[in-house]
């Protein structure tokens, strides 16, 4: 945590092992080895500004750069909050600690929780999955029916490098569940919706 603290000080390349569908991850840029590349950060308040959304929901807070650029882009909307879900309480107070000095912290509920225990009150306009991988089925599974048929649904780490992430995106839009698009980032981000909003 602490090297990882230090790396975010700065930009640099990514350097995410090449894949198939993203040979040259260099092109893109981190802030260090683990938080969401910075375009996709700018690409997360981008998709804030156009959808909308009244109620956003981010499963895996980890340092807080994803949940700052929802919030950025709630609060130029002018309305609607982000949820914010992180199990380990030292991540989780680091994070908290980021959205106070960012002056953000009105527009975000940080929760010290489980996502898949966490309970959501109402309709999910934009809900971003970027918690530990190995949980990122089960929690959209049960946070996709409360998703709006319209809302979206932002999958982070779908590259191949990961497997176990595109693999369960691609398995639920096979059972019907959702519609989904494969970004080629070097990290992988899936972008979908529920399928029967479609109809």
């Amino acid at each position: 945590m602490e090297r990882v603290a230090d790396d975010e000080q700065f930009t640099q390349p990514e350097y995410t092992p090449a894949t198939p569908e993203c040979p040259q991850p260099e092109l893109w840029k981190m802030l260090d080895s683990q938080t969401t590349e910075v375009e996709v950060l700018e690409l997360l308040k981008t998709l804030v500004t156009t959808l909308k959304p009244k109620l956003v929901v981010e499963t895996g807070t980890f340092l807080g750069h994803g949940t700052v650029k929802l919030a950025e882009g709630v609060k130029e909307n002018g309305f609607g909050k982000v949820i914010t879900v992180e199990f380990d309480a030292s991540i989780h107070a680091r994070a908290v600690k980021r959205f106070e000095d960012s002056g953000l912290a009105p527009w975000i509920e940080s929760r010290l929780e489980s996502s898949l225990e966490t309970v959501i009150d109402g309709s999910i306009d934009l809900l971003y999955s970027d918690s530990h991988l190995a949980n990122r089925e089960a929690e959209i599974q049960r946070l996709l029916p409360q998703l709006d048929p319209r809302g979206v649904l932002v999958i982070h780490d779908a590259s191949s490098h990961f497997k176990l992430v595109p693999e369960a995106a691609l398995r639920m839009e096979a059972e019907g569940l959702i519609s989904a698009v494969l970004l080629s980032t070097p990290r992988g981000v899936v972008i979908a919706q529920r399928r029967d909003g479609r109809q």
